[in-house]
This record gives C-alpha cells, structure tokens and sequence, in this order.
C-alpha cells in the first residue's frame, strides 16, 4: 500500500476472487501479484488482527471498527478498519492513515476562516466538515487540530471511531479517546469531556440526533467544537441536522444552530489530469445573513450568499470547481460530473468563453 499510494485494502470474503484488492487514487482494483487467499483462509488473516475481546464483539455484533497499527521501517503507520461477514465469511476493509498531517497552510483558506478555526481568534462555536466516505474530511480537520496545536496554548479533547491520526501535544495538551475503548459513543464523550477542562472539542462524527444536540449543547457552553458530517453542501448541512430533530424541537434547534455555528467546510476528492485527486472545496462562513436565513427557514438562499462571499472568504463548490478546471488540475468533464449544481457549473464555465 504505501510503495503504491493505495487508501484502501480489501481482504477477504466469498467474492472476492480470492484477490487482496487496492483502491489507487480512486479506483478499486484487485492486486494480482499479491497472491490468492482463499476465504477461509482470509478468515484466518482477519481472526489474527483481532484482540480476544474484539472477536467476541465481532462474532456478536457482525461488525467491528477498530484502528490497528504497525511499525514500517522504524515509523508508526496505522489504519482505520472495519471487518464484517459477506456470505458467512470475514471481510476487511482497511483505511490507511496519512502518517504526517497535510500542511494546513496548504488547504487555501481565506484569512477570515483561518481566524474562524483558530482557538487565538475565536474561543467557541461550531465548525462543520462535511463529505461523503472518502472525501478527505478527516485530513482537513487533523490539519486543522495541527494548525492550533502549533499555535495556540489549550486543552483538544478528540473523540473518535476510531481514533485515526495520533497527535503529539505541542503547545496544546491534547487526549484521544476512542469509542468502544476509551468511552462508550460520540455523546458521552462529548458530554464527559465539558469536565476535562477542554478548549477545543473535536467530535468524529455526527451520526444520530442525540449527538447531534450535544454538540450544540457544549458548544452553547462556551467551548468551541469541530465535527463532521455525511453530507454534499453546506445548506444540506444546516437541513440534515434540523430534519433529524422531532418537528416540535425544529424551531428550537434552528435558532441554537444560527447562534452556535461558525463555519461549514463541504469537500469532494475529483480526479486529477495526472491520475491522482485534488481537493475541491464549498466554505461557508456564518454572517448576518446567514444566521438570518438559518433563523428564517430561508436555507435556500444561503447558496447565493455563499458564491457572493468571495471577500469574507465563501466559495461555493461550483466556483472551486471552475477554479482547479481553469489552473489545469482537473477535467471540464468532472467539473461538471462533481458540481452539485449542475445549471450553476454550466452558467459559470459559459462565462469562460
């Protein structure tokens, strides 16, 4: 994996061929020089990464997340896992972690979000990174973390499932602590670490409502919380969590999410003209008007506000698009295959010409 820069590995299961597979820049293929695993015997290979607890999880639940590390040539390297049955036989998914983090400087942020994301600048509220599987989002935020470790002195509290990226304390005291290890979910971490003294609170995902109103809840407490979300926009966003709240808790939450919510950063990895993938990015900032849309039920007009935002440092996804398409790093046609608005990427790339 790491001669070929693979992100991903699959072993195991009834139709896998009997191939260990490799996802390279996007694309999944089996690796033939790798040799055949039978399924039994890749039960076997899967069985051995396993704790005698975890088998015990595995065999009861059909389903396992854990992390798993190794020393490669005197460095750490580690992945994230998940191990389930396929047609009664074991199946491995393997996620590798970047051993160091992307420079944050990097990511191209505006000025005016870089303040919004550094604890120096703003001391609480809600910071959203949202993609689907896959789309870097861990990355941006250990890139994140990083950046304030380096520069500011607090307390990062980090939840995960599982704890990916292991960060070593600089000028930040900083503890992981993994669910179904270290904590029992994302909630009660979230809500025991209000009594860790933390500056920052950094939530691996927000997947149920429950840890949806904790984050809010400690965030309304004067903290500031970094989380992510399984989702394609930031108005998507904003909808997703006030549609997972019972209808008589909407308003409610509506106006929690306008006073509390600082940033929402929405990426997607496209194929690179030279077979590799580049980051394209949607960055809201909450303004005024933003908070009033959010307040309003007014979400769809945030959209416009974000491709107006270009001096406050908003860009929507379609004009980040435009933007790698125009400095030759990706593709008209994926341009307009990744652009969750179709009509604005067209109206857009027309005015090129």
């Amino acid at each position: 994996m790491k001669e070929v820069e693979a992100s991903d590995i699959e072993v195991g299961g009834a139709c896998a061929t009997d191939r260990i597979w490799f996802r390279i820049f996007g694309k999944k293929a089996p690796q033939p020089e790798l040799g055949t695993y039978p399924p039994l015997q890749a039960d076997m290979i899967c069985h051995s990464l396993l704790s005698e607890n975890q088998r015990a999880h595995l065999l009861i639940t059909k389903a396992l997340d854990f992390s798993f590390g190794l020393n490669l040539n005197g460095k750490p390297s580690r992945w994230r896992a998940s191990m389930y049955f396929d047609l009664n036989h074991l199946a491995l998914n393997m996620r590798a972690i970047a051993d160091e983090v992307y420079p944050y400087k990097q990511l191209g942020f505006h000025p005016n979000i870089s303040k919004s994301l550094s604890l120096n600048h703003e001391k609480q509220g809600l910071v959203l990174l949202t993609g689907i599987t896959g789309s870097g989002k861990s990355t941006t935020l250990d890139s994140i973390i990083d950046a304030n470790n380096r520069t500011s002195q607090g307390h990062i509290v980090i939840i995960g499932d599982p704890i990916e990226h292991i960060h070593q304390s600089d000028k930040c005291i900083i503890r992981h602590r993994e669910v179904g290890r270290d904590v029992l979910s994302f909630k009660e971490g979230a809500v025991q670490a209000l009594r860790q003294d933390p500056d920052i609170i950094v939530v691996g995902e927000m997947r149920d409502p429950d840890t949806m109103m904790a984050c809010l809840e400690i965030t309304d407490t004067g903290h500031k919380v970094f989380s992510t979300l399984h989702t394609g926009s930031a108005v998507e966003s904003i909808d997703r969590i006030v549609a997972e709240c019972p209808s008589e808790e909407q308003d409610r939450v509506r106006n929690r999410l306008a006073d509390v919510l600082r940033v929402i950063i929405s990426q997607k990895l496209i194929p690179s003209l030279d077979n590799k993938l580049v980051l394209a990015k949607e960055v809201m900032l909450v303004t005024t008007s933003v908070k009033a849309a959010i307040r309003n039920k007014n979400t769809q007009e945030i959209y416009q506000m974000i491709s107006e935002g270009g001096k406050s440092g908003m860009v929507s996804l379609e004009q980040d698009l435009v933007r790698l398409y125009n400095n030759r790093f990706i593709s008209k046609e994926n341009a307009i295959d990744f652009a969750n608005n179709k009509k604005r990427i067209y109206e857009l790339l027309n005015h090129l010409q």
